[in-house]
């Protein structure tokens, strides 16, 4: 009888140490989070933005989005723009780079080659008419909440331009690509690329060219205006207007 009364208490030392364990396990873990979250509320708490206007953040970040588009639009219409640069250069199509490999398997690495440069010669074409449809785009959205936006992520401006506009630029921006296709010759390119690659495979592969190139182009586009969004939220240098100055300025003192 002492023997399973012994037992009984040793069983419930065991439990309720193993209990008093967890429990500060887990009040470890919820300070720990409360710190955490409190940390970063002080932090967000440290910018002061009270002299700022809605419509003072709302305009910085559309001079910022119309410089980064502006001065990428400058750099990708140059010969070479899309074509040297590998952040925003037009490889094959995903689903397509079997074409490729399979051009360079039987010694075909010029049509390949070609390919990919023409597909790029036409971006470099086309996106020297886009600087308007961008401005366009930017002068039309509405920033539901610029504070925040302001105070997120090193792109998040930019990527609210894209949520908000990536439909109306690729319907204005297509046909200008089409017609870059056709003047560069991509368009023959692709169709002989494709054909030889069905000869040797028996297969028939079609893929919409000037969907894919505008995709491409306007993404582009985007990687060289969220690079300046990020370059004038990180460096005063950037920060070439009273209105940019004042509202990233801010920033400053996070």
């Amino acid at each position: 009888m002492k023997k399973i009364i012994f037992t009984a208490a040793l069983l419930f030392f065991t439990l309720n140490t193993q209990a008093q364990t967890l429990s500060e396990i887990l009040g470890g873990i919820k300070k720990a989070t409360e710190t955490k979250t409190t940390d970063t509320k002080s932090n967000s708490n440290q910018i002061d933005l009270s002299a700022l206007s809605s419509g003072d953040v709302s305009t910085a970040l559309k001079q910022a989005l119309n410089i980064g588009v502006e001065e990428g639009i400058q750099k990708l219409s140059a010969e070479d723009g899309f074509y040297k640069n590998e952040m925003v250069k037009i490889l094959m199509p995903e689903e397509l780079r079997k074409v490729e490999n399979t051009l360079r398997t039987f010694g075909l690495s010029s049509i390949a080659d070609e390919g990919v440069k023409l597909f790029n010669r036409a971006a470099e074409d086309a996106v020297s008419e886009a600087a308007p449809i961008f401005a366009n785009a930017i002068t039309s959205i509405t920033f539901d909440d610029a504070k925040n936006i302001l105070l997120s992520n090193d792109n998040a401006a930019t990527n609210y331009l894209e949520e908000q506009t990536s439909v109306q630029l690729f319907n204005a921006f297509e046909p200008k690509v089409s017609a870059s296709i056709g003047k560069v010759g991509a368009d023959k390119v692709w169709e002989k690329l494709i054909n030889t690659y069905n000869s040797f495979t028996g297969k028939n592969i079609t893929t919409n060219l000037n969907e894919y190139v505008t995709d491409q182009a306007i993404e582009g586009v985007f990687k060289m205006v969220a690079e300046k969004e990020s370059g004038i939220r990180n460096n005063a240098a950037f920060r070439t207007t009273s209105v940019l100055k004042d509202v990233f300025g801010a920033l400053d003192k996070k």
